[in-house]
Parts: C-alpha cells; sequence; structure tokens
C-alpha cells in the first residue's frame, strides 16, 4: 500500500492508496475514509461498489458519506470498478464493458480472466490488504453499492453467508441474467454457458437457496435505467418474498439515478449499517 493522498475531514482523514493487485495483475487505486475514532481504536468497516463508468473517486467526492462515516465511527472503503493499466484489456467504444465495468465476477474467458477477478479482488484481497496494513480497521464488515454496485455488494454478501454484517443498495442490477448490461458483460467475461452466469445474479442466488438476515434498497422512481429493463427490482421482490427473505424496498417518488439520489439518502443506509455493526 502507498499512500498517495490524505486530506482531513470531519476530524478523519479521507485517504487514497495504490497497490500492486496479484488478483487483478496491475496497479490498483482505492480510498479509505478513517473516522476520527481510528485514532483511538478500532472501528468497523462499510464497503462502497460503484457503478459502471466509475472510480473511487465518484463517491468520495459527491456522496457526502463522510460526514456519516466520522457520526458513526465507520472506515469507509472505496475501491475501483476494474482493473486499470495499458495491458488491462478494454473496449473502449463501450461504457459498459471493460475498463469502469468489471461487474465483480471473476472472468474465465480471454482476453479478461487474466485481469478481470474483481470479485476476489473485493471480498478476499483487499479485505487482507487493508486488515493487515490498517489494524485499526476490525475485522467486522458491511457492505453497500450502487447500480453494477448494487449487484456487486448483493452477490457478495448472498456469496458469503457471515462475511458481512449487513447488505444495501441504491438502484442495483437486481437480475442482469435478464438484462442487456449483464448479458453483454456476462457473456464476454464469462462465456456462452448462462449456467455460470446464474453464480453472480442476486435473484439466481437467492432461488438456489442462498439467503440474508435483511436487504434494504432504495430505488428512484424516475430513474431512466429503471424504465429502460436494466434493474428489475421487482425479480429481486419476488424472490425474496418467495424465500421468506427480509427486503426494504423503498420506492423513492421522484429521484433518478444519480450521486443526487445517493446523496439524499446515504446517512439513513450508513445508519443502517452502523446498527448491525454494533
Amino acid at each position: 500500500m502507498k499512500l498517495i493522498e490524505s486530506i482531513k475531514e470531519f476530524g478523519g482523514f479521507l485517504n487514497r492508496y495504490t497497490h500492486d493487485s496479484a488478483v487483478c495483475q496491475c496497479e490498483m487505486t482505492f480510498s479509505v475514509y478513517l473516522p476520527p475514532q481510528a485514532a483511538i481504536q478500532s472501528v468497523p468497516a462499510l464497503y462502497w461498489l460503484s457503478g459502471l463508468t466509475c472510480t473511487d473517486d465518484n463517491v468520495r467526492t459527491k456522496a457526502g458519506a463522510q460526514r456519516y462515516a466520522a457520526e458513526f465511527g465507520l472506515a469507509f472503503i472505496m475501491p475501483d470498478t476494474s482493473p486499470r493499466g495499458e495491458n488491462v484489456p478494454d473496449e473502449p467504444a463501450r461504457y459498459d464493458l471493460g475498463k469502469g465495468a468489471g461487474f465483480y465476477v471473476n472472468a474465465t474467458q480471454a482476453p479478461w480472466n487474466e485481469h478481470y477477478q474483481m470479485y476476489d479482488y473485493v471480498t478476499r484481497e483487499l479485505p487482507e490488504l487493508l486488515e493487515a496494513n490498517l489494524p485499526l480497521i476490525a475485522g467486522k464488515k458491511s457492505i453497500s453499492g450502487h447500480s453494477m454496485g448494487g449487484h456487486g455488494a448483493l452477490i457478495c454478501a448472498l456469496k458469503n453467508p457471515g462475511a458481512y454484517q449487513s447488505v444495501s443498495a441504491f438502484s442495483p442490477i437486481c437480475h442482469p441474467i435478464e438484462c442487456a448490461w449483464g448479458q453483454g458483460c456476462f457473456t464476454a467475461y464469462l462465456g456462452e454457458n448462462q449456467k455460470s452466469w446464474q453464480a453472480y445474479d442476486a435473484v439466481a442466488l437467492i432461488e438456489a437457496g442462498a439467503s440474508l438476515a435483511d436487504i434494504l434498497i432504495d430505488q428512484g422512481t424516475d430513474d431512466e435505467f429503471l424504465t429502460a429493463g436494466q434493474l428489475l427490482p421487482e425479480a429481486l421482490e419476488t424472490a425474496c418474498q418467495n424465500a421468506r427473505i427480509p427486503l426494504q424496498l423503498r420506492r423513492q417518488a421522484g429521484y433518478d439515478h444519480s450521486y443526487h439520489f445517493i446523496a439524499s439518502f446515504i446517512g439513513e443506509h450508513m445508519a443502517y449499517h452502523a446498527k448491525a455493526l454494533r
């Protein structure tokens, strides 16, 4: 871990780091907000997975989460959305495939499989790195995210029972095997066999028996990607009802897909995770 930036905010520090990732085989960048409580005691962590086209910078500059992380005593962890670098494969003509669009899967298909191992990165390598180098970040953690990152948060929690104390999402891609974004990326990263896609689809995981104690989701009713059929929250709602998983799916009237929406409700999500992490 190499510290490349440190900014004092709300009594704590917003730090940015780079490191050589063995999983993604490239240099990765991530940000960590350390609340003032971390100066004297260990603190739990909330991981935030960002959406298509984003980096760690979007949430740290637009969501206003650091204020609440300081209030609740949470380390706020913000990884990138994909591997980066000159040798990393990309589709420059597409925003929804390649750099900025790792979809939090472990790619199995060339040329993506050498670098695009974002599931292992966010669930294993990055937490191990942080807990080894920042010992005041305790082992307890929760996870949240937006859009593609909401999909990532859901599958990480569903595939790792007990690893996360809570999970939430803003406008998540709930059923990627049934939407254009997911079908395009899953075909490229995972191949034509759609059975392999089910391991990275929240609805399919729940239908196969995965469970969670509770899920919190906020979805704007004026979200352009909701009306375009990319998010499919109703499929997750049905799956949770059938599996008897408590789901708080809050349809927020008039809100869109942007960080204006996230900033409006991020404090409630932080309070939800802080309660679980206590």
